[in-house]
């Protein structure tokens, strides 16, 4: 099975299972947050990836990691993708898995970065604001990224919005 195919096939699965389970928005959200810091952190992605470390030992980093912080559907996803060689594809899982539950309300999923945590007030208005820019339904995931130096960069699909002070900084460096 091809890597794209398998990657599809294990975020249905994913979705089936959670949704099943009545727990899709938490998971998502919990899932999202796993995802980017198993990207950012070399020493996590490190731990999980090393098959010359007992796939037992992999997983208690996981049960460690979720304990009684995350639901036990979390945990289990992230497990089993470890216990089975598959935790290099956990951001592309996660990432596809996210735009099937999106889809599946009609919505599209925008990744925004900021320097600072937003409050579900600001992530609601950046909806709002995002769904008129763009003519389409958007849910927030939100980042926290302190290399964002004030305002936000939102990704939607291939598009980028970048409302960063940096970026309008280097806009006003162009138009001098």
């Amino acid at each position: 099975m091809a890597s794209a195919e398998r990657i599809e096939a294990y975020a249905q699965a994913i979705f089936s299972i959670v949704n099943a389970e009545g727990y899709l928005a938490d998971t998502e959200e919990e899932l999202f947050r796993f995802a980017r810091t198993f990207e950012t952190s070399d020493e996590l992605r490190s731990k999980l990836s090393n098959r010359s470390i007992p796939v037992e030992v992999r997983q208690g980093v996981i049960e460690d990691l979720f304990s009684h912080r995350a639901l036990e559907s979390t945990a289990a996803i992230v497990s089993f993708l470890v216990g089975i060689g598959r935790v290099s594809d956990l951001p592309e899982i996660v990432d596809r898995f996210i735009e099937i539950a999106a889809g599946r309300r009609s919505h599209e999923v925008a990744e925004v970065r900021s320097a600072v945590p937003l409050d579900q007030g600001q992530r609601d208005r950046l909806a709002v604001a995002l769904s008129e820019a763009t003519g389409k339904r958007i849910e927030v995931k939100v980042i926290v990224d302190e290399q964002v130096l004030g305002g936000l960069v939102a990704r939607i699909g291939d598009t980028v919005i970048d409302g960063t002070i940096r970026h309008r900084l280097e806009q006003l460096k162009e138009t001098i």
